[in-house]
């Protein structure tokens, strides 16, 4: 991705993405819905599910309004987004086999697609530089080990290929600025659909972080966890405007330890942990749901559902400059400043809603 690319992907906003997406989107919406998308700075989409207990995918403004909704045939969790060719994608939760593929601005019908017998999706995934493919985290769970299925975006999705991810339990992956590495994190622990969403290896769990050439599938680098923190399930990842790795982790050891939940890591480092204050990893109670980098303004924002708490973290100190209560605190995505935050109660941004708002939020453009 050359310089002109990574400056329009970085700078895409509500004006850019309406320019994109066709400002005769704007017309199709209800009144309120038009109006509040011409007040805001960003668009967000994220999954949700309804009071009966239907499911969908909302676009939305960063405080928080529906802009439309799209059904979705099960429970959704994480998303991601191609600013190239403007397709969002919602991903079965696990051991989930659809991935719902649409257009934000509604100008084309969904595409649903389904994992190959064998494989399950994990609930994350991310489209190449150009938008062409879509990388998706997938389980082979008769081989035991994780698998990144690709789908071509040029014919309805099909699949056309897999690579290894390098470790077991693959779950959220995100893509290097210029395109060639895919970063994926492993979480380490086997699972089975016969077992549902059983844990069957927390006495013997691998979890590492690994990169993978987007051209090849070859491994470039791997960072299993230190023998002593085996037990932390590595789990989503998002990447710095200076390239460096951000990893959040969830403990699936003994609940009065206090284990390290956040860290970060460069291409040929060694893995770094976040050092929070105590108070800060007891409010996190072990598990950390959601990871995203504000690129702009140089932080590092973390939920954690279980212990109803979002924090943000300067990048470069490590300091906590903010940490408040959010019950049911589940994502969390770059915002005009700081972060947009989300609950299972409806809470997102300013705004509840009589919907529960699922796990991720992905931000309709970048920080």
């Amino acid at each position: 991705m050359n310089l002109i690319q990574r400056k329009s992907r970085d700078l895409i906003g509500r004006r850019t993405f309406l320019t994109m997406a066709g400002a005769s989107w704007a017309l199709t919406l209800a009144p309120s819905a038009a109006f509040a998308l011409s007040q805001i700075d960003a668009v967000y989409a994220s999954a949700f599910m309804t009071p009966d207990g239907s499911y969908g995918v909302a676009t939305l403004t960063e405080k928080g309004d529906i802009l439309e909704r799209v059904p979705l045939p099960a429970r959704a969790h994480g998303m991601t987004y191609s600013p190239v060719t403007n397709r969002a994608v919602a991903f079965a939760r696990r051991p989930g086999t659809y991935a719902l593929i649409f257009a934000p601005d509604n100008s084309l019908e969904p595409i649903v697609i389904t994992s190959v017998e064998g494989r399950h999706f994990y609930g994350h995934g991310c489209f190449s530089a150009d938008g062409r493919l879509l990388y998706a985290t997938e389980n082979d769970f008769a081989g035991n080990r994780g698998m990144i299925g690709v789908y071509d975006g040029t014919n309805d999705f099909a699949r056309i290929g897999e690579f290894p991810s390098y470790g077991i339990g693959p779950h959220d992956m995100t893509l290097s600025a210029d395109g060639r590495m895919l970063v994926v994190a492993n979480g380490g622990i086997e699972t089975h659909p016969d077992f549902g969403r059983t844990k069957l290896n927390l006495d013997h769990m691998e979890p590492s972080l690994a990169l993978v050439d987007t051209q090849t599938g070859a491994l470039i680098e791997r960072h299993a966890m230190p023998d002593h923190l085996r037990q932390l399930s590595t789990r989503h990842v998002d990447i710095g405007a200076d390239g460096r790795i951000w990893f959040a982790c969830q403990y699936e050891g003994a609940r009065n330890d206090l284990p390290p939940l956040a860290g970060s890591f460069a291409r040929g480092e060694d893995i770094r942990f976040l050092e929070l204050p105590e108070e800060t990893t007891v409010a996190l109670a072990n598990y950390v749901g959601a990871i995203a980098v504000n690129r702009r303004d140089g932080l590092v924002g973390l939920t954690s559902p279980k212990g109803g708490t979002a924090v943000t973290v300067d990048a470069k100190t490590g300091a906590v400059v903010r940490q408040g209560s959010l019950a049911d605190a589940a994502g969390i995505a770059p915002a005009a400043h700081g972060f947009v935050e989300s609950s299972y109660g409806g809470q997102f941004g300013a705004t509840h809603s009589q919907v529960s708002w699922d796990q991720h939020i992905v931000r309709l453009g970048t920080s």
